[in-house]
């Protein structure tokens, strides 16, 4: 054989060699993700074969399945649309699920090991039970609330999100993105339709597939008031304790002023930690940032939940929805060390600060529950085709303690003083304690500013039962004051129907 044919040979060889790896690589390795994938056409028929569970909150199904007669035997419909989207999410033909219908899809379509019984059952009868049933921690009465108050908010916001939870126990009471998306279509036998509707949603500028109650990460604003107030008060900065304020304060190295937001707002040089927190001192939380120093603010933030990278919501432990990570941001200069005039923007809320609505709503909670802060959770209960509890989320989880029982004491009073002195008051409840902080937060040079509100209700006892974050994205002048609002009636409904009221 001469060199030439020696030479085709061998890469002929090679190439065999290649081929035979790569099979072997198929059907060791990646079988089972074929199998099982979502683009797998056999699949997806087998998989309509069996009837998909229902994801249920208060007792009612808002997604759930019904006979079609067609060769996908069974259509998922949301019967809450727009309401409950952000947190079902849709279970499509083609492709992937999201919301719980992603995190929830093994138990829901019957084949999570959880359910081997009844596969097992089925193999001996020739039936096709159906999947399991999710049901959610959520309130029907706050959901709703939330969503028709969002909508309908009294400064034209557009883009926002709301998000309440159980202080005692981090169940999730609502939560809720806007703009919205009604999730049917998505879920439509007919691949055109569905690929039509969510390319649609794909190229809306406002987003509306985001689920900004978790994903989207604004400043804060005045709402970080409550972090530095808890660094304070641990670093020997009582309620009535003096700091510097003023009607303006320029931190060293800053070109632009902080000023408060009207010239009425603590004009004069001191005030005490508490007037700072009720009337929403900017001069007062700036210099005091400066005063305490990078380090301090910056690790009271994530004793509170900030960075944190892995935080989910969904079961009462790993897995869930994802959540993106709050920001402190950088307060250093060039060459590394502490830059006053961040630091100073930073202590209200703006600069590189970031945060999501759930981080509010944690903050509040922690604040109205003695300083412990809950896993928060959105799945109560897992229960079998016949209805038997597979999960039951019984047992409550701590997350952390980011302040101590007395320096949450002080948080609530002063918080409590918020609505009922200062720019909190339209959260009230009448017959309930309800504290909060108020935030306006700037968007950019020339866009309106961002409203917030974070707060809590306890009842007469002082027992905690909601707490809440509103966040109206671009709302302007008002927009802080409205989302008190707003938050006020989220916790009143949440109350109601847990039967407290």
């Amino acid at each position: 054989m001469n060199a030439p044919l020696r030479r085709v040979g061998v890469v002929v060889m090679v190439l065999f060699g290649l081929l035979f790896a790569n099979l072997n690589w198929i059907q060791a390795y990646k079988a089972d993700e074929y199998r099982t994938s979502d683009y797998n056409g056999r699949v997806q028929v087998a998989e309509y074969d069996r009837k998909r569970g229902n994801i249920e909150v208060g007792g009612t199904a808002y997604a759930l399945s019904r006979e079609t007669g067609g060769e996908l035997k069974y259509q998922r419909t949301y019967p809450g649309g727009k309401t409950y989207a952000h947190v079902l999410g849709w279970k499509p033909v083609n492709g992937g699920a999201s919301g719980i219908e992603r995190i929830e899809n093994d138990f829901l379509a019957g084949t999570s090991d959880a359910l081997i019984a009844n596969r097992i059952k089925d193999m001996f009868t020739g039936d096709e039970t159906g999947g399991g049933n999710v049901l959610l921690t959520l309130s029907k009465r706050a959901q709703e609330t939330a969503y028709k108050q969002l909508n309908d908010n009294q400064v034209g916001a557009t883009k926002g999100a709301a998000i309440a939870i159980d202080p005692r126990t981090g169940a999730v009471q609502a939560l809720v993105s806007m703009p919205s998306f009604d999730p049917n279509p998505l879920a439509s036998h007919d691949s055109t339709e569905a690929d039509r509707a969510y390319n649609a949603l794909e190229k809306d500028k406002d987003r509306p597939l985001a689920n900004r109650a978790l994903s989207e990460v604004l400043p804060p604003g005045s709402t970080f008031k409550i972090v530095m107030a808890a660094a304070a008060l641990e670093n020997g900065i009582g309620q009535q304790t003096q700091i510097p304020a003023g009607p303006s304060y320029t931190a060293p190295g800053a070109g632009v002023p902080i000023k408060n937001a009207a010239p009425s707002i603590c004009p004069q040089s001191q005030v005490t930690l508490r007037e700072a927190v009720t009337k929403s001192c900017n001069t007062g939380f700036a210099q005091l940032g400066v005063r305490l120093g990078a380090d301090k603010v910056k690790e009271k933030a994530r004793q509170f939940g900030f960075e944190q990278e892995d935080l989910t919501v969904g079961q009462n432990g790993d897995g869930g929805l994802p959540v993106a990570a709050s920001r402190t941001g950088d307060m250093q200069n060039p060459d590394g060390g502490t830059d006053p005039a961040a630091l100073a923007q930073s202590s209200i809320g703006q600069n590189n600060v970031r945060m999501t609505p759930l981080q509010g709503a944690m903050i509040a909670a922690a604040v109205a529950n003695d300083g412990s802060q809950m896993r928060p959770y959105l799945v109560k209960q897992l229960l079998g085709p016949d209805r038997t509890t597979v999960y039951d989320a019984a047992k409550p989880r701590e997350l952390r303690r980011p302040v101590s029982s007395q320096v949450s004491a002080d948080l609530r009073s002063m918080m409590q003083n918020v609505v009922k002195e200062g720019t909190g008051e339209r959260a009230a409840i009448d017959g309930y304690v309800v504290g909060g902080k108020t935030g306006t937060a700037q968007s950019g040079p020339d866009t309106p500013d961002h409203g917030w509100f974070i707060g809590f209700a306890l009842d007469k006892d002082g027992t905690p039962l909601s707490a809440v974050c509103v966040e109206l994205e671009q709302a302007g002048s008002g927009g802080s004051a409205e989302a008190a609002r707003i938050a006020g009636r989220i916790m009143a409904a949440a109350i109601a129907d847990s039967g407290r009221r």
